[in-house]
């Protein structure tokens, strides 16, 4: 039985409304004397910042940014604190704010996901090192070819990191990605030395490299080695499955000491690009995507897409071998991002 709240009775209680009277808005300070920051890493809610006078502190979000994905603060974003920015021990500083972000590299959690559903992984950087070993796991060609599509898509550089030639000769592999002219490096172990390692510290220096790869394939190991004190807990292939086991468990940038940043992620088995379309996709590839104007609208581009003008560019002789071999790619890529997660 509901209380009646209009009584006059003395003996009735009536208690104010917990939640107060004043009225909600939607206007939100503006924090113009927030301190710039980048955010180095992500733990339980907590992000690990540096402060543009290099000072390390740790942070939380503010709960006028929300919360859900659209929200979310990723390592490699741009951020504005307010609070204790001292870096005091157990200080905790306010994310504020979230720069406008220069590249945005995206997965979705399952390819079989609605679409638009989609988590950011890392924020602001340049390159994706894509590190596959070429023995002890086998390679998955699959699994690259999506990791390609995902940086396509974010607008990134990709390079190809092949360790442990020692085990297998890379120029098989390399051939299925020769028509992409995708940037290649090839290390291997000898001793406890890194052959190879100079050509990617220069491939690293002063930008901004996300570095992904499944389980096993020697990825911490390189990290160990590009950023000494990093400590990256290292791990080798499991016997029955053949596959990697699981070391990195959530990503987090080093600085690189020649300068740069180096965002080591955990490895994965599974790589969803629901969120990514196939025009999205042809805009990496210029010279296919000028033919591709020529299409029928909602043209897929796919291999028995009817009246596809770029077939009818490789028919005309006009492409020439180069450009077919450009087309053979992009489909392979294509039908690698309409492909089951696990690849």
């Amino acid at each position: 039985m509901g209380r009646d709240t209009g009584t006059d009775d003395d003996r009735v209680r009536v208690r104010p409304n917990p939640r107060g009277t004043r009225p909600r808005t939607k206007n939100r300070p503006e924090h113009a004397n927030a301190t710039g920051a980048l955010v180095l890493g992500v733990d339980r809610g907590r992000y690990h910042l540096l402060l543009d006078d290099g000072t390390r502190v740790v942070g939380m979000k503010a709960r006028e940014l929300g919360r859900g994905a659209r929200t979310a603060v990723v390592v490699g974003d741009r951020v504005g604190v307010v609070g204790d920015v001292s870096g005091r021990k157990d200080s905790l500083a306010r994310i504020v704010r979230v720069e406008a972000r220069s590249s945005v590299l995206r997965r979705s959690a399952e390819d079989g996901d609605a679409p638009g559903v989609e988590r950011v992984v890392v924020a602001n950087a340049d390159q994706l090192l894509i590190v596959t070993a070429l023995a002890d796991p086998e390679p998955r060609p699959r699994m690259v070819d999506r990791c390609l599509v995902a940086a396509y898509d974010a607008g990134m550089e990709p390079v190809l990191c092949l360790t442990k030639s020692d085990l297998a000769d890379p120029a098989p592999f390399l051939a299925q990605y020769a028509a992409l002219e995708v940037p290649a490096l090839v290390t291997s172990i000898v001793g406890d030395t890194i052959v190879g390692l100079e050509a990617v510290q220069e491939k690293l220096a002063g930008r901004v490299s996300v570095l992904i790869g499944h389980s096993g394939v020697g990825k911490s190991t390189l990290v160990n080695a590009l950023v000494p004190d990093a400590y990256r807990a290292t791990g080798g292939v499991n016997l029955v499955t053949g596959r990697g086991r699981h070391t990195s468990s959530s990503a987090v940038a080093l600085a690189l000491p020649g300068g740069g940043w180096a965002i080591d992620t955990p490895g994965v088995r599974s790589f969803g690009l629901s969120h990514v379309d196939a025009e999205s996709l042809l805009r990496a590839f210029a010279d296919l995507s000028a033919v591709a104007a020529e299409c029928p609208r909602g043209c897929t581009h796919a291999a028995d897409a009817p009246d596809c003008a770029l077939d009818e560019w490789v028919a005309s002789g006009t492409a020439g071998p180069a450009g077919e071999a450009r087309l053979v790619s992009f489909r392979r890529l294509l039908a690698a991002k309409n492909g089951t997660a696990e690849a």
